[in-house]
This record gives structure tokens, C-alpha cells and sequence, in this order.
């Protein structure tokens, strides 16, 4: 059974519509996609097995919480560990649910996502569709309002902004609401109206005034301190145990893993090697991140900003697996999710096996 291929602009500039067409992307498109991936095909392009030529088609976003990916394509760091028989070929998203769409179409293979979509895609294909590799950032996000607003009261009837609808920041901004009394619902009613935009969209209206805050990951939580005068209400790292709680992971498509291991394995390579490279030299990797962030949108991010979201993050191979109960509990308190059985969403055998090869320490799934 093959997949249905949807074609994708490989760099896309984070002001346009996330991957062009993927909001287009029909429900056949998206069925046939998670029927694909069910069936346990391992169509990729340009791929004729595990034991040949492989095209391994990456996501990942024009964000610093992706820095592990950002640093890993633009110092050569996976296509090297890749070899000669892995072609990597590259995408960019504003948003997970764009990412997942791109999952479930069998457009890419893998991607950096936050642990929301992830979960979704998950519920979504009955546990069949993806499996979460591997952990790439903690921390880093955040709701930026206006001076005026100093409490969640002050909110009521106000509007706030989020990265798109089920994202990770979404249901962190209205299960933090509906934890203050606040009531939100999809359609941007309720007591706080949630407005879904794209993050450098979100800059300028919290700036022109059409908005009074958004949930957004760095750099944009210090874009909007930094550049639209705004202030932090809410550290979403103060609503987790011990201030960690995952914000980017790397998951793979089933079909994908099952058809080529080998490749997977030298990807979470490049990841692990990415991720010590990110904390071991962090000047080196804020100014290659940032470069490939100004190469994808047109402009790098100034030294004020990069700085001060860098502080805000950690990097990590560890998906951090115990509070993602939480993350999709969640979603279903706000109905963004239904019921869902976790079991068997994270593997990490292939990833430990490469940490104990680099002699670092196992991760628990």
C-alpha cells in the first residue's frame, strides 16, 4: 500500500501559511495518509530499502526550541552521520499540527514537534502512525501580555494568541486558563478568546494592539518582552515539578522505523551528537542556529533576543516521558483530546543504544 504524497516547499518563510498547502490538505488526503501508515508501508523517496539508497525527509522548525535541529543541519552534523546511502532532505514548520498533517500524508519521515501534536497523531492513527525517538529541548515558553495585566482575572474578555490549534502552547495557554476559571472553546469564545496565528504574526498584532498576549515558545515569548514591551505573567516552567517539562522531541514515522532501523539510528547519531554540541559550545550553536533562522525567514534574530531565549531552555536527548501524562490529560481537559492509552508512543532502544556507544547515560521511556 503506498502513501498519498503531498508536495511541500522545503524552506518555508515563517510569515507565510505554514508548508503552503498542508492547511489544504483534504480529510481523503489525511485518511489515506493514516491508512498508509497502519498498513506498515515504508514508502520514502528515493528509498529501495533498508539495505539500499534512503531519502530520510526531516522536519523541524525556524525556532531556537529547535536549536538541536537547526545546529544538526547547518554544521552538517545528521548528513554526515547519515552516510552516503541517507539522503537528507529537509522541511520547515511554523506549528506541530502542520508537522503531523505532513506525518500523516507520508510527506516526511521524521520531524522536531512539541509533545501535543505528537500525542494527537498518536490518539488519531490508534497508536500506528508515529513513535517518539527521542527528547530534544526543555522549557521555554511562556505568556507575554500587555504591562496593564497583572492576573488571570484581568484576562476576561480579553484576547490572546496561540501558535495554532492543538499545539503544544495552545493547550498549555487554555488548560492554564480553564485552571484559573477561565472557560476558552476551538471556535475563539468563551471567557478569553484564543486567536491560533503564526508566531511572527503574533509579534506584530500584540505590538499594533489587536491582541494582549500570547503562550508562544522562544524566541518569541523574549521577541514579545524584548521588541513588543510586554511582560511575562506566566513561566510555564513554574507549573512543572523541578521547572522541566518537554517542549521539543523528535518522532518518526512507524512505517519509517520499521523499514529502515538503520537509518534512524544514525539520525538520533546526528541528534545525539547535535544536542552535546549545542550545550558544549553554546556561542558556536545560538550563532549557527541563527543563522539558518535568518536563512529560512529572511531574518536573523538579533543578539538581545537569541540571548535571552537561549537562557530559557535546556537541551536534552531525554523525551522526558513521565510528563507527558500530563500533557495529554491536558488536552483533554480542554477538548482538544480524547481519552487516550499512551503505551508504546516512545521508544528509545535505538536512541540508548547510541548513547551508551557515545558513553552517555540511558533515558527511561
Amino acid at each position: 500500500m503506498s502513501t498519498v504524497l503531498i508536495n511541500f516547499t522545503e524552506s518555508i518563510d515563517e510569515g507565510d501559511n505554514p508548508v503552503g498547502g498542508v492547511r489544504r490538505l483534504t480529510a481523503a488526503a489525511l485518511l489515506l495518509g493514516l491508512v498508509a501508515a497502519a498498513c506498515g508501508s515504508g514508502g520514502s523517496s528515493g528509498s529501495s530499502g533498508s539495505s539500499g539508497p534512503v531519502t530520510l525527509r526531516l522536519g523541524y522548525f525556524p525556532n531556537v526550541t529547535h536549536a538541536t535541529a537547526l545546529v544538526g543541519v547547518s554544521k552538517g552534523i545528521f548528513a554526515t552521520d547519515l552516510g552516503s546511502k541517507v539522503t537528507l532532505k529537509t522541511s520547515t514548520f511554523n506549528a506541530g499540527p502542520a508537522a503531523v498533517e505532513a506525518i500523516f500524508s507520508g510527506a516526511i519521515d521524521a520531524t522536531y514537534v512539541g509533545p501535543n501534536p505528537a500525542i494527537n497523531a498518536f490518539q488519531k492513527s490508534h497508536g500506528t502512525a508515529i513513535r517518539i525517538i527521542a527528547g530534544a529541548t526543555s522549557g521555554g515558553a511562556a505568556l507575554v501580555v500587555k504591562p496593564s495585566i497583572n492576573s488571570a482575572a484581568d484576562l476576561k474578555g480579553r484576547k490572546l494568541a496561540s501558535p495554532q490549534l492543538g499545539n503544544t502552547q495552545d493547550v498549555a495557554l487554555r488548560a492554564w486558563l480553564k485552571r484559573q476559571g477561565l472557560n476558552t472553546d476551538p471556535q475563539g469564545g468563551g471567557d478569553v478568546s484564543i486567536l491560533p496565528q503564526e508566531n511572527a504574526q503574533t509579534l506584530e498584532t500584540f505590538k499594533g494592539g489587536q491582541i494582549d498576549g500570547a503562550w508562544v515558545p522562544e524566541p518569541w515569548a523574549s521577541r514579545l518582552v524584548l521588541e513588543g514591551k510586554g511582560k511575562v505573567l506566566v513561566d510555564e516552567g513554574t507549573l512543572w515539578p523541578g521547572g522541566k517539562y518537554i517542549t521539543t522531541e523528535l518522532i518518526v514515522r512507524t512505517a519509517f522505523l520499521k523499514a529502515h532501523p538503520d537509518a534512524v539510528e544514525r539520525l538520533l547519531k546526528g541528534h545525539v551528537e547535535a544536542t552535546k554540541y549545542v550545550n558544549e559550545h553554546p556561542a558556536e550553536a545560538q550563532q549557527a542556529a541563527n543563522a539558518l533562522i535568518g536563512q529560512i525567514t529572511g531574518k536573523p534574530l538579533s543578539g538581545a533576543v537569541i540571548t535571552a531565549a537561549w537562557k530559557n531552555l535546556t537541551f536534552t536527548n531525554d523525551p522526558l516521558a513521565s510528563t507527558l501524562r500530563k500533557e495529554a490529560s491536558d488536552a483533554e481537559a480542554v477538548g482538544l483530546l480524547q481519552k487516550v492509552d499512551l503505551t508504546g508512543i516512545i521508544d528509545v532502544k535505538t536512541l540508548n543504544t547510541v548513547l551508551g556507544s557515545a558513553g552517555e547515560t540511558a533515558v527511561k521511556a
